[in-house]
């Protein structure tokens, strides 16, 4: 029998089985052969006569310089520069967006350096930061605006169901390391805050259009108003569909998929010292899947079909400033999302409050503090071997928190300490502090340190589940005894949290205005990891007389992280510009006696290097070319091999408020294995080379 993790109880067999061969597959390939000819030819001669003839310009809205001095929120819950952040902070800008060619927010996401992003099927992505990636990976708190878009089956995010319009992304910060002082439980590897633009900054009107291989098709409309003296609102639609991918075995894997989305947000000044914002969503997506799920009678198999989901959300945050040393804020938003897997559906709702304020405490001192409550209604239902006992549940979460950032010495060396307190449901109180220093003796060189506590909570699958992740046929060489034997996963109400001591030292270097060098480095100590223990063997008559393997959860396992990253950011001339990033990382996981996981060895399910090179060329002011090549170390656990990718990206702007673009992507790998989801009922899938055109118009 082989080793396996213990799964969260969701939808953990994708990529789905399917077969049958996709249509247009050689119009596809010359397409692709075409794209990467014609992009090739240009990134052969971008840096000649075009550039020089068009004279100096602004690569990006952005200098390098300006990126330094970008405010961003997600590190302190206040407004700092990037580079007073006391913490491995990395900006994807809007910009960084547009030139990158991506078409969702998991492709983002590989633009930032301790972020793994692999893509399992047309569908699904495994995203982490600082190891343990998984489809269910649950280190890693996830915030749209400052909404937690957290699940609580599994304490992971499903990246299916997260999206928004790309061009009103203002930013995603991407903060590695633990955000728990501030962010609460789960907050472990990392925080990703994704924040859109207020809607002051998004007036008149934006259509995008655009298709291609993958891409079979997508557009957006947006449209910004001014409603009232100092009221803005904004709304938008946007809708997708995407071809499906080929699996391992050469057939057409059935997760092609489509999804349409829609909202608003209203931004309004009450009085010179208070604003208000309202913000809201609406979603619906289906995907063709089809997976292959275990049964207690023979075949031992059955097939099962079909996947969608349904999401809402309200947001309202009140800010109001007290004095230029004092402010508070309240953010209230309700969250629903209703999800249909092939062999369950998932209906949550979330209620969530957050009050915070910020004040001086004399001239050295800067204290944040805050009170939050969530309130969790889940509901779950399936047709195939997986229950949840109670198969309803409400949570509850109380929190607070206190930061205080000290001066020591002026311009030059700042303190900060914090806690968080949070009582849950599930093992009461936790407690997360954390140590931070910020010195700056140069206003080139920027050092920090931090020492960290965080937890992640065991989630309602992990404590009440019960799943069929395998049925072993009888009279077989995994099974000699006369009846089937189903391998399940049975969750444990006394888990206790999985626990981190996080260690950090960082240094920035701005020498100039044109270069900049982020370096980052951590040293992880993880204890009680949730992984499976080896039950006693039952005879169980119904439904059918059959054996039950228990596989019951426990916090079995623990080890250790380590690593480093770099960013860095040179603008070689006015018109070339080049980033880049790279990530080490070294995973040693200690299972105890009678534990089962799936990390096989040493490195896990993460990569040991990743590299990523992207160079930006003004070769007009009305043509952009951008070059982004990516390597991925093999992930000897999954036996995948390394692999290397280039995309390309050639835009013109014809017109004023025009911009027509050709993006290639994946041109150098072609079809290639970049994850797999180990489950008994599971096939691999290729992400394939492929290449889309797209028209963007402002008016």
């Amino acid at each position: 029998m082989p080793t396996v993790t213990f799964s969260q109880f969701a939808n953990t067999r994708a990529p789905a089985w399917s077969t049958g061969n996709g249509p247009g597959g050689p119009v596809r390939r010359r397409i692709a052969r075409l794209a990467v000819l014609f992009s090739l030819l240009f990134a052969l001669v971008s840096p000649y006569p075009l550039a020089a003839k068009s004279g100096p310009a602004d690569l990006t809205e952005l200098s390098i310089e300006d990126l330094m001095k970008i405010e961003i929120t997600s590190v302190s819950k206040k407004a700092q520069k990037v580079s007073d952040a006391a913490a491995a902070v990395f900006v994807i800008t809007q910009d960084d967006i547009r030139r990158s060619g991506v078409t969702s927010i998991p492709e983002a996401l590989r633009m930032a350096p301790g972020i793994e992003v692999a893509r399992i099927d047309a569908k699904n992505w495994a995203i982490t930061a600082r190891g343990f990636n998984n489809f269910m990976a649950n280190k890693l708190l996830i915030l749209m605006d400052g909404r937690t878009v957290y699940q609580p089956l599994f304490a992971g995010v499903y990246w299916n169901m997260q999206d928004t319009m790309l061009e009103d992304i203002e930013r995603i910060e991407v903060i590695r390391g633990p955000g728990a002082t501030l962010w609460g439980a789960n907050a472990v590897n990392g925080v990703i805050n994704i924040i859109t633009k207020k809607a002051k900054d998004t007036q008149g009107g934006l259509l995008t259009a655009g298709g291609g291989t993958d891409e079979r098709g997508f557009g957006g409309l947006r449209y910004g108003e001014k409603v009232g003296e100092q009221t803005y609102l904004r709304a938008y639609a946007k809708y997708f569909s995407r071809e499906a991918f080929t699996n391992i075995a050469g057939g057409r894997a059935a997760d092609a998929w489509e999804s349409g989305r829609g909202g608003f947000r209203l931004d309004s000044d009450l009085s010179p010292d208070s604003s208000l914002t309202v913000q809201g969503d609406l979603s619906r997506g289906d995907i063709d899947e089809q997976v292959l799920g275990p049964a207690l009678v023979p075949p031992y198999a059955k097939t099962l079909n079909g996947s969608d989901f349904k999401t809402a959300n309200l947001l309202t945050r009140w800010q109001r400033t007290l004095s230029t040393t004092s402010d508070l804020s309240l953010q209230l938003y309700y969250d629903w999302n209703d999800r249909v897997a092939p062999d369950n559906r998932q209906i949550m709702n979330t209620f969530d409050v957050d009050l915070q304020h910020r004040f001086a405490l004399g001239s050295r001192q800067e204290i944040i503090w805050g009170l939050g409550y969530r309130y969790i209604r889940g509901e779950f239902s399936s047709d195939s071997l997986i229950t949840l006992d109670p198969s309803r549940k409400a949570d509850e979460l109380f929190s607070g928190f206190v930061q205080d950032n000290i001066l020591l010495i002026e311009d030059r060396l700042h303190l900060i300490l914090g806690s968080k307190f949070e009582h849950n449901d599930y093992t009461g109180v936790e407690i997360q502090p954390n140590a931070r220093l910020l010195w700056t003796p140069h206003e080139e060189h920027t050092f920090w340190g931090a020492v960290s506590r965080a937890v992640r909570t065991p989630s309602w699958g992990e404590t009440s589940g019960r799943a069929v992740e395998a049925v072993l046929p009888p009279h077989t060489p995994d099974n000699p005894f006369f009846l089937p034997v189903a391998v399940t996963l049975v969750g444990t109400q006394d888990l206790q949290s999985e626990r981190l001591t996080a260690y950090e030292l960082g240094y920035r270097f701005h020498p100039t205005d044109r270069f900049s060098l982020d370096v980052a480095t951590f040293y992880n100590v993880y204890s009680s990891i949730v992984a499976g223990r080896l039950g006693v063997p039952q005879i169980v008559t119904t439904p059918v007389p059959h054996v039950v393997m228990p596989i019951n959860a426990d916090n079995g396992m623990s080890g250790k992280t380590y690593g480093a990253e770099l960013a860095g950011d040179w603008r070689v001339l006015s018109w070339w510009r080049l980033q880049a990033a790279y990530t080490y990382l070294q995973s040693l996981l200690d299972v105890e006696e009678g534990s089962l996981t799936v990390v096989e060895n040493s490195d896990g399910k993460s990569p040991r290097h990743q590299v990523s090179l992207r160079s930006s060329f003004e070769l007009t002011k009305e043509i952009d070319l951008d070059v982004w090549a990516r390597y991925v170390d093999p992930i000897e656990s999954l036996r995948l091999p390394s692999y290397t990718t280039l995309d390309l990206r050639l835009a013109w702007k014809p017109l004023p408020g025009v911009e027509l673009s050709v993006v290639g992507q994946n041109l150098i790998a072609g079809e290639h294995q970049e994850f797999y989801q180990a489950g008994a009922y599971t096939i691999a899938t290729k992400i394939p080379r492929g290449a889309y055109a797209k028209v963007v118009w402002r008016f």
